[in-house]
C-alpha cells in the first residue's frame, strides 16, 4: 500500500492545532517568549536531549547568560559549566560562538531570515525554521526527529531519513502541512504530537488526533515507520584515570582539546597505552612523586559511537612547591569539596563521586 492508497486528511494541520489546545503542553519555560534569543537557547538544548532533563539547564543557563550580549561576553570556559553534564558539547561551542557571531555582524540583534539564521554555528534548516516561527511566527516549516516520526507514518514514507530521496520527501510533506497562519502553535503543536503520542515505542494511537488518516496506522505498520538503520555495535574502549590528589586533597584537573571528546571541558589525566607506568608518567609530565596508589571501581560510559571504560587510579602525590597550576597551562588544583567552577563532563564527575565515597567510607 502506498499514500495514495488513502486520501490525504485535508483537515490534518487543523485536527492537531485543535487537539494542542486540549492536550499539548504550555507550561515549558520557553513558552510565551518571543524573544530570539531564548528560544534559540532552548532549541539547542533540546537536540538529541529530552525536555525533562532541558529545563533545569535551561533555567540556570538564562539567569547566567539572560541576553545575547552576556553570552557573547563570556569566557567559553564560563558556558562550558553551565552546560556540563547536559551532554554533546558542541552545542554549547557553537552556541558561544554563535552570540559572538550575531554582536560582530548583527550588532546584537538575531538574524531575520532563515538564511541568516542558517549561517550560524550549529543552527540547521529546522531549528532555524522553529526559531523564527516562534519568534516572529514567520512560515517555515521544520522536520525535527519528533516530526519526522509523524509525517513518516502518516504518509508511510518508505525509506531511512537521512538518505537525501527521503529527506526530501518529508521536507515537502513538512511545507504542505505547515500553515499560512497561527504557524508558532502549529509548529509548537506538530512536535508535541511527535513527543506525547507519536512516540518511537509503543505509542498510543487510538489517542491520536489524525489517526484516522494515518496510513501507518491503517496498514498495521505504525512500528515500521520511520525506517531504522541497521544498529551497529559499538566497539569498548579503555583507558586509565589519574586522581593526582596532593597532601591538602586538590585533584590535579586538564582541560581537554577543543576539538573531540569532551571538548574544551576539564577532565583527568587520562593514559590510553595500557604498557605506560604511572610513575613514570607523573615524574616526567608533573615533576611529583606518586606515594601511595590505590585502583578505584571502573566506570563504563557510552558515547554514540562506543563504549568508554575508565579505570580510575587514585594516587596520592607528594608535590614540589614551584609546581603551579593556574589554568594558563591547561592544569588547574581542584577541591572535590566544592562544586567544580570549571564545566566537568558528566563521567568525571562520576569519578571524583566514587573517590569520595570511598574515603567517605575509610573515615567511618
Amino acid at each position: 500500500m502506498t499514500d495514495s492508497t488513502l486520501p490525504d486528511s485535508s483537515d490534518f494541520t487543523t485536527k492537531v492545532l485543535d487537539w494542542h489546545e486540549r492536550h499539548g503542553r504550555r507550561n515549558l519555560p520557553w513558552h510565551a517568549q518571543k524573544n530570539p534569543y531564548l528560544i534559540w537557547v532552548s532549541e539547542i538544548m533540546l537536540q538529541q536531549t529530552q525536555v525533562a532533563t532541558v529545563i533545569p539547564f535551561y533555567q540556570d543557563f538564562i539567569r547566567k547568560f539572560p541576553d545575547i550580549h552576556a553570552l557573547a561576553e563570556a569566557e567559553l570556559d564560563e558556558v562550558m559549566v553551565q552546560w556540563s553534564g547536559l551532554g554533546y558539547y558542541t552545542r554549547a561551542r557553537n552556541l558561544h560562538k554563535a552570540a559572538r557571531k550575531i554582536c560582530d555582524d548583527h550588532d546584537g540583534h538575531f538574524p531575520e531570515t532563515l538564511s541568516e539564521v542558517m549561517r550560524l554555528p550549529g543552527i540547521g534548516r529546522s531549528t532555524a525554521g522553529a526559531i523564527l516561527a516562534f519568534s516572529r511566527n514567520a512560515r517555515h516549516p521544520i522536520l525535527d526527529g519528533n516530526v519526522k516520526r509523524v509525517l513518516s507514518r502518516y504518509h508511510a514514507v518508505e525509506g531511512t531519513p537521512g538518505k537525501q530521496k527521503t529527506e526530501n520527501r518529508l521536507w515537502a510533506l513538512a511545507d504542505q502541512h505547515t500553515p499560512a497562519d497561527r504557524i508558532a502553535e502549529y509548529t509548537q503543536a506538530i512536535m508535541d504530537l511527535g513527543a506525547l503520542i507519536c512516540r518511537g515505542r509503543n505509542p498510543p494511537c487510538k489517542e491520536c488526533p489524525v489517526a484516522s488518516g494515518c496510513l501507518a496506522y491503517a496498514q498495521d505498520r505504525v512500528a515500521s515507520f520511520p525506517a531504522r538503520k541497521p544498529k551497529k555495535p559499538r566497539p569498548l574502549k579503555s583507558c586509565r584515570m589519574l586522581l593526582l590528589r596532593r597532601s591538602d586533597g586538590f585533584v590535579l584537573l586538564c582541560k581537554r582539546p577543543n576539538q573531540g571528546v569532551w571538548g574544551g571541558l576539564w577532565s583527568l589525566p587520562q593514559l590510553d597505552d595500557p604498557e605506560l607506568d604511572v610513575n613514570q608518567y607523573c615524574r616526567e609530565m608533573f615533576d611529583c612523586e606518586i606515594t601511595s596508589l590505590n585502583s578505584l571501581d571502573r566506570i563504563r560510559h557510552g558515547f554514540s559511537h562506543y563504549e568508554l571504560e575508565i579505570k580510575p587510579i587514585l594516587c596520592e602525590i607528594n608535590v614540589p612547591e614551584t609546581i603551579q597550576m593556574d589554568g594558563d597551562h591547561g592544569y588547574i588544583w581542584h577541591d572535590p569539596k566544592y562544586p567544580a567552577t570549571a564545566g566537568l563532563p558528566t563521567a568525571i564527575k562520576r569519578v571524583l563521586a566514587l573517590m569520595k565515597k570511598i574515603d567517605t567510607n575509610q573515615s567511618a
